[in-house]
């Protein structure tokens, strides 16, 4: 039986800031805009609807953990595992009670949803929460996952960037903004950047399983330099947002963050090297999107 300590490790925590990153700068978002609009923030609806949203968020970010833990740990694609620790493939859990820990974290991800949707009055939104709870299962789930095809990156980047920064906005605000776009462009690219150090870390492994990733597909060089450019890319986009708004320039204190895992990946890091730049890529995004939002609210 699995110990606590294993189960927090198989939740997989450095990934937890691409859960968070999308709530806050969706929050900076909504506030900047209801101050452009309104002349005035009402923190009593801000405060609710962001936090059921970051409720939401970090549901379905260990959901997807556990339901990629279990499936990949039944197609054996973890048996020669370099990365952080899985319950599945070391065999501290049973297949089931993962699976099951999976289908509990979405589902609770799904009622903190529906709550949401009732307070924001947003009925069209339920659709969008079900296309993401299907998408964090049959990333790795399913006859055909989506993660073995290379289509991961272009998942998380669409539902933990664009919707989930565009869909904390919205409901807050209750309309889009040009500031909430472009965030969640910036935030969807750090979240790839994200998948990419997994993947690039995982490429020997998954090569030989027959989990083609985007990583694969483009092989080490490829993929080096795509990492790059979704961590560089997120600050030029928020240009025109600084522009507009000075005090949004703060982002760029996140700037230096950037230097540490871009040289290690550059510099050929492989393996257990890359368990720290995953870590520094994490932090990047959460200090990039805390850093958007106290800038937007100023």
């Amino acid at each position: 039986m699995a110990s606590l300590s294993q189960w927090v490790q198989g939740a997989r925590p450095k990934t937890l800031p691409a859960a968070l990153a999308p709530v806050a700068a969706g929050t900076g978002a909504a506030v900047w805009q209801l101050g452009a609009d309104d002349g005035a923030v009402d923190w009593s609806l801000v405060v609710p609807r962001a936090l059921l949203a970051l409720a939401v968020s970090f549901s379905l970010q260990i959901g997807v953990n556990f339901a990629n833990d279990y499936s990949d740990g039944i197609r054996g694609t973890d048996d020669e595992r370099v990365g952080p620790f899985r319950l599945t493939g070391s065999g501290a859990a049973r297949p089931a009670t993962v699976k099951r820990a999976a289908l509990l974290s979405l589902a609770l991800g799904g009622l903190f949803g529906v709550a949401l949707v009732l307070l924001a009055q947003l009925w069209w939104a339920l659709a969008v929460g079900a296309a993401a709870i299907a998408a964090a299962w049959f990333y790795t789930g399913g006859k055909k996952p989506y993660g073995y095809m290379g289509l991961g990156e272009l998942f998380v980047f669409v539902f933990f960037g664009l919707i989930a920064v565009n869909g904390t906005a919205l409901a807050i605000t209750g309309r889009a903004s040009w500031a909430a776009l472009l965030a969640s462009v910036a935030i969807g690219l750090l979240a790839v950047a994200l998948m990419l150090t997994n993947n690039l870390r995982d490429i020997p492994t998954d090569a030989v399983s027959g989990k083609r990733t985007l990583a694969v597909r483009l092989g080490e060089r490829g993929t080096r330099a795509l990492y790059t450019a979704t961590v560089v890319a997120p600050f030029v986009l928020m240009m025109p947002v600084m522009i507009a708004h000075r005090p949004a320039a703060l982002v760029l204190l996140a700037l230096p963050l950037t230097v540490g895992p871009v040289r290690a990946v550059l510099g050929g890091a492989k393996g257990r090297d890359l368990i720290a730049v995953l870590g520094a890529t994490g932090r990047l995004e959460l200090v990039f999107s805390l850093l958007l939002l106290a800038g937007l609210v100023l």
